[in-house]
């Protein structure tokens, strides 16, 4: 078959196609609902260790894709709800045909009422099919907005990281960086009127000559070579002009009732932080859920402890490395390695140097540290390790022998520095009971 559009036997295989388009609409949400409810837990999970992990860039890409999930689920969940609506609705219409106002007999005004705002059945079924088509197609406009958006940060990221790096000569932070970052800026902007304003910006002579440089390049940072198509049909129609202004306002009100709650204290809530009056669940190994997967800056077995020894736990921050590099200035390494690598361009070090680097490492650390039981200090003699959330950290045993039975608090600080001045900073209050067998 010819896929000429001026073709009319392809012209009447797409109004065919057209025509049946619902079913496919329907095994697609169908199949894809039940897909995005296996994925969102691994998706949170991998953003949750993200951002333990203080990897800005891994943060940005889960982030985008659970505003993705968001949206994908919540209006192919409408989208089913309102096909089968449509459906129940085709099938009254087969046993009842049109309304019969005249046989309702209802008073005259509220018949006329009723004949001017609910009108004819015919006109209902046709209301749902146009809304039920075009919320399946702004279902994935949706989304190539948010991932174009994406895009453009990565841009400005990239930019940021490029100049971070001491090897970058002077002319190109001076006459490359800033004129890029000028004109993503403004593209930004730019960009982002054109889209509320549907356009304003491509009907004027004036505008146009300012705005078609942004645009043209604007066009393949925000994937709009993709879908230009399917935008430009919506913006055709008065129906489709009003359905982006209602999208924008929904998703915001929408954002909003997310963040909203119900508290049943002044003082109590149910996102406690550890600290020596309250018991977080992030603190004790026993206690991490899936929904409070790693550990929240150190934790210990469990708020009951029966051993003669603490087992304690501390997390690995970036931010603990830089004070290592401050207290130790001989383990900073020529080039930081810490971000994105390439494993093509990694180097090959010796066992015994990372074994040495790695000993002076905890040496630094253990002096740095400082453990307390009420007012029992202790140093800790640490060992690198993984939790079994694959949790980088620290790890060391307290022995409990001249620890009385009873409530106690862990007091985990750690060395910090002001300028030239050094102090010892509390990391954080650990509440446990130690009952001896």
């Amino acid at each position: 078959m010819s896929h000429d559009p001026n073709d009319k036997k392809f012209k009447n295989w797409l109004d065919i196609l057209q025509q049946e388009s619902w079913q496919l609409e329907l095994i697609i949400s169908g199949f894809a609902i039940y897909g995005l409810f296996m994925v969102i837990e691994p998706i949170e999970l991998a953003s949750l260790r993200a951002e333990n992990d203080d990897n800005f860039y891994t943060i940005l890409l889960y982030q985008g894709l659970k505003v993705s999930w968001y949206i994908i689920t919540v209006n192919l969940i409408a989208h089913v709800i309102l096909r089968g609506l449509w459906i129940g609705a085709i099938g009254l219409r087969y046993v009842s045909g049109e309304i019969d106002y005249d046989k309702l007999n209802y008073s005259e005004k509220f018949t006329r009422h009723l004949q001017k705002r609910v009108g004819s059945f015919d006109n209902y079924v046709a209301t749902l099919e146009k809304y039920c088509s075009i919320i399946f197609a702004v279902t994935f406009l949706l989304v190539f907005y948010l991932l174009g958006l994406l895009v453009i940060t990565f841009c400005f990221v990239l930019i940021g990281l490029w100049l971070d790096k001491e090897d970058v000569a002077e002319w190109p932070r001076t006459w490359l960086a800033p004129p890029l970052i000028i004109f993503l800026s403004l593209g930004l902007i730019l960009t982002f009127i054109d889209f509320v304003t549907q356009g304003w910006l491509k009907r004027k002579k004036w505008t146009t000559k300012i705005y078609y440089p942004f645009y043209w390049v604007f066009k393949y940072l925000t994937l709009s070579v993709l879908y230009r198509p399917m935008v430009y049909n919506f913006l055709d129609t008065r129906f489709g002009k009003r359905l982006i202004w209602i999208v924008i306002p929904l998703y915001l009100g929408l954002t909003f009732l997310t963040g909203t709650g119900f508290s049943t204290s002044n003082y109590i809530d149910n996102e406690m932080n550890t600290n020596s009056y309250t018991a977080g669940k992030a603190n004790y190994f026993d206690t991490l859920e899936q929904d409070v997967p790693f550990v929240d800056r150190a934790a210990i077995p469990s708020k009951v402890i029966s051993d003669p020894f603490l087992n304690v736990f501390v997390a690995y921050g970036s931010s603990v490395e830089d004070d290592v590099f401050f207290f130790n200035e001989d383990l900073k390494p020529e080039e930081d390695k810490r971000g994105i690598f390439s494993a093509t361009a990694e180097g090959t070090v010796s066992w015994s140097k990372k074994r040495d680097g790695l000993k002076k490492y905890l040496e630094t650390l253990e002096d740095m540290y400082t453990l307390t039981i009420d007012s029992l200090d202790f140093k800790p003699e640490f060992v690198y390790t993984q939790n079994t959330q694959k949790q980088l950290g620290y790890e060391t045993f307290l022995d409990l022998g001249n620890v009385p039975r009873g409530k106690h608090v862990l007091r985990v600080r750690r060395k910090d520095h002001d300028m030239d001045s050094v102090y010892l900073r509390t990391i954080i209050n650990i509440p446990f009971w130690y009952f001896p067998e």
